[in-house]
């Protein structure tokens, strides 16, 4: 899929871009690849609705993102593909992903009932969606299973469950690209407005004792200066002193967000407060012009003088407060479990003969823990991408059959 839009890329974009591959293996890496790129890219295009909630979800999208449509004609062609599948009928199928709004109306364009097609629309991991649709097809409530996720085909296919993936279109895929272009363009745009930081100095600002030493101001204003040079080249900016108390510095917007973490934190308050043991008040501004730039500062230092607070130090070229979202709290939980890579590269490291499939007792007695732990622990790999499941090794022996797994260990090397 990535690289289909890679080679649709140039033709289809409205404004001239240049397009970075980020393909993966599972969706749930998504946030990740994200993370990589970093602010080195101005839009984000999923292949699918699903990495691009993941992602959402994770908190990482500090760009504007959209994704390729999977409703619509996408939807229309996979129900026409299921109807000419005769062990589906597309009136008894379950669906993952998309919403039962897109889904009743891909139905209602092709004059069929939806009443007893099952929905999930909650994205989740490659094995609880395909839970989703085997225990539905078990259960007779379905004849067959159309789903936007590859690794959900892949594993019903296995399952001996009928199942038709859902495809973008071309008209889609070339939909998606123009608005991710349109999207960029506008966010550089808006990366490289002009902006102007105040920071004013209180201790400069009160009056001079006598018993000061008259030239401590002087030196002390000199350092300040010096150190606000210092910061304006490493984001490429520009400082002049207003008076004896205060300095601007001009700059884009930008890098004035880099600066301050998506404007969470003041502009060179922390430096200036470990090396000079000074406080600073600071007033963040956008605007058209340097001049309105300047008055929307003003205006920004104002309010955090007078409330004392370093959210909503930063003002819009509209003259709004600037306040960034909160970050995502970290999720409460019990005991710390060990991640994926560690129990893969633990396992790898005693896999002899370069044989990969294993079961649980085996893992159990390669990881020292019971084999319940170890199946718990391998279908943790398998939510990761890091195993994949096989198909139950059915034994004349009463009782469950045993499940292998096999690990990618290829992923170790990444």
């Amino acid at each position: 899929m990535v690289e289909r839009v890679m080679l649709m890329g140039h033709s289809a974009a409205p404004v001239p871009c240049r397009l970075v591959a980020a393909a993966y293996r599972d969706e749930q890496e998504a946030a990740d690849k994200v993370t990589r790129l970093g602010p080195g890219v101005d839009a984000c295009l999923f292949a699918s609705p699903v990495p691009f909630e993941l992602a959402r979800r994770a908190g990482v999208l500090t760009m504007p993102a959209t994704h390729v449509q999977l409703g619509g004609a996408a939807l229309v062609a996979a129900i026409a593909r299921a109807s000419l599948d005769e062990r589906i009928d597309p009136r008894r199928v379950s669906l993952d992903v998309l919403g039962r709004p897109d889904i009743d109306e891909a139905y209602m364009d092709l004059n069929l009932s939806s009443g007893e097609v099952h929905s999930r629309d909650e994205p989740g991991p490659v094995g609880t969606i395909t839970a989703f649709h085997e225990r539905l097809f078990r259960q007779g409530a379905t004849t067959g299973a159309l789903t936007c996720v590859q690794g959900v085909s892949d594993r019903l296919t296995a399952a001996g469950v009928p199942v038709v993936p859902i495809r973008p279109t071309s008209a889609a895929v070339r939909t998606a690209l123009h608005t991710a272009s349109l999207l960029g363009a506008r966010h550089r745009l808006e990366e490289s407005q002009l902006t102007v930081v105040l920071v004013e100095v209180p201790t400069l600002r009160e009056p001079v004792r006598r018993a000061a030493p008259r030239y401590w101001r002087d030196e002390l204003r000199l350092s300040l200066h010096r150190l606000l040079v210092q910061e304006a080249n490493r984001i490429n900016a520009s400082v002049w002193p207003i008076d004896d108390h205060s300095y601007l510095v001009v700059a884009t917007k930008g890098s004035i967000a880099t600066a301050t973490d998506g404007f969470r934190v003041l502009p060179f308050a922390a430096r200036i407060r470990e090396e000079l043991g000074l406080a600073v008040e600071v007033g963040v501004g956008m605007g058209r012009t340097t001049h309105e730039a300047e008055t929307h500062a003003r205006g920004a230092l104002a309010r955090t003088q007078g409330g004392k607070q370093p959210q909503g130090f930063a003002v819009d070229r509209e003259g709004r407060a600037l306040v960034p979202p909160p970050r995502m709290p970290p999720q409460p939980g019990g005991p710390v479990k060990p991640k994926g890579v560690e129990v893969l590269a633990r396992l790898a490291a005693k896999l002899e003969g370069g044989d990969t499939v294993v079961d649980a007792e085996g893992a159990g007695r390669m990881l020292g823990v019971t084999p319940r732990t170890a199946r718990r622990l391998l279908r943790t790999l398998v939510d990761e991408g890091l195993a994949w499941p096989l198909p139950p090794n059915r034994t004349p022996q009463p009782g469950r059959p045993r499940q292998l797994y096999r690990l990618i260990v290829e992923k170790l090397n990444r």
